[in-house]
């Protein structure tokens, strides 16, 4: 397992010219920037297991016979206001795998802030599926088992194992498979009923879940390939973020802070010269004793066909954002349209999303 680690050093304190390449307008660091940085260094952790540590370069995946791709990103928590250490400190993002299957890959990534007078500071956490495919035919890869040496090493890959059990349970109990529990139901019909009435606490407001789409286009360029000819998903990653922070932000009438990176999936590769439409909305708005705001945000990616106007989805991704002080949110988003059985689940899956993070912070903290 301790063969695959790898990390790359940020040195942003030291070295102005970098940090203005990460800098955001409020004068901390552009987490959707990192986030290009951490899909890069998990892919590279993720060769790097295959093809062994004397490999420098990859050169031709046909000559190769196999490449990696990002299946999905389980999950990315940040664990301190990142933009709090503007540019004081140096950062250091590392990773290794943790757990594999027969084509399948969990890289565990963490980001830390580097002090010349203190201990390293983990800033950011997260956990990426890679899988490898046949260079020819696209099918599944077989990829070396893991050989653990270490306790910690077993405790890691008993983690990782945990992880994939328990994706597969969420998969099964997705709303797009099976109906809501009778608890989530009720919650959903007290809330939708609370609305219809205009039972809202005094102060606050409703806002037709449609209310809140936001959207993008970009044209993909060459700049922003992989090494396999496709756009780099690092990049649509970041695009998806700041999207996603514009349409938290502005819902809710103040800056956001990056809470967590909740689910993305890769559903297709997109090709260099493509169209990509982002779309995002809140699909749910909370505040808790913790946070005065919780907002969850969905940003769907569509490949457009510019002759037919077709679109095809290719990437889901969802974000949760929080607001450490202030007043609690003025209004809540509420799922009303023709679209309603849709966003109903929408608004569901994102209840689900914030409860899971609650509970992994609870467990972090020691609550």
């Amino acid at each position: 397992m301790h063969e695959s680690y790898s990390e790359i050093s940020l040195p942003l304190r030291s070295d102005p010219s970098l940090f203005e390449k990460f800098i955001n307008a409020v004068g901390g660091i552009r987490t959707g920037r990192l986030m290009e940085y951490l899909d890069s260094l998990a892919g590279s952790i993720a060769y790097k297991h295959i093809l062994g540590q004397e490999v420098q370069s990859l050169g031709p995946i046909e000559e190769r016979g196999l490449y990696v791709v990002t299946a999905a990103v389980d999950r990315l928590d940040m664990l301190q206001p990142l933009a709090s250490w503007k540019a004081v400190a140096d950062l250091r993002l590392s990773g290794n795998v943790i757990f594999t299957g027969r084509s399948s890959m969990e890289i565990a990534v963490k980001m830390e802030a580097l002090h010349p007078d203190a201990e390293p500071l983990t800033v950011m956490i997260g956990r990426f599926s890679m899988v490898c495919r046949d260079a020819h035919t696209h099918t599944a890869h077989a990829v070396n088992a893991l050989t653990l040496s270490t306790p910690d090493e077993k405790q890691l890959f008993s983690i990782g194992e945990g992880h994939q059990k328990r994706k597969k349970a969420m998969s099964l109990m997705s709303l797009d498979r099976v109906p809501p529990s009778s608890e989530e139901a009720k919650v959903l019909h007290d809330y939708q009923l609370a609305h219809s009435r205009g039972d809202q606490t005094p102060g606050t407001a409703f806002l037709p879940m449609e209310g809140t789409h936001l959207q993008n286009c970009f044209m993909m360029f060459p700049q922003e390939r992989n090494v396999h000819g496709k756009v780099f998903g690092g990049y649509l990653m970041r695009l998806a973020y700041e999207l996603a922070y514009a349409n938290a932000s502005l819902f809710a009438h103040r800056p956001m802070r990056f809470l967590s990176l909740d689910d993305i999936s890769f559903r297709r590769p997109v090709n260099i010269g493509s169209i990509v439409r982002l779309t995002s909305l809140v699909a749910h708005s909370t505040s808790n004793e913790v946070y005065p705001a919780v907002i969850h945000v969905r940003v769907q990616a569509d490949v457009l066909d510019i002759v037919t106007g077709s679109a095809q989805t290719t990437n889901d991704f969802r974000f949760t954002w929080c607001a450490d002080d202030g007043a609690p949110l003025s209004r809540s988003v509420v799922p009303v349209t023709y679209q309603g059985v849709f966003q109903a689940m929408m608004w569901l899956e994102a209840r689900r999303a914030l409860a899971m993070g609650d509970e992994i912070r609870g467990l972090r903290s020691g609550a």
